[in-house]
């Protein structure tokens, strides 16, 4: 199973994502507000799209592999 936190945000010509390996399970939707907003204000990313402006969106991707054994 792989999970990730993707973070999406405005950026000066476009959009930028950024995505979090194994996020931990108790994250609150305020927690990743307030770090979407500290990378904003700390100007700690710029993108092919330029810096970070404001937050836009953020999910957590979860995806699972089964192997199948073929006979």
């Amino acid at each position: 199973m792989a999970k990730v936190l993707e973070l999406v945000f405005d950026a000066e010509h476009g959009t930028a994502k950024l995505t979090v390996r194994n996020p931990k399970d108790s994250l609150t939707p305020l927690e990743v507000k307030t770090a979407m907003d500290q990378m904003v204000q700390g100007n700690v990313f710029i993108s092919a799209n330029g810096f970070l402006v404001s937050p836009k969106s953020a999910r957590i991707i979860d995806r699972t592999t089964q192997d199948i054994v073929l006979p």
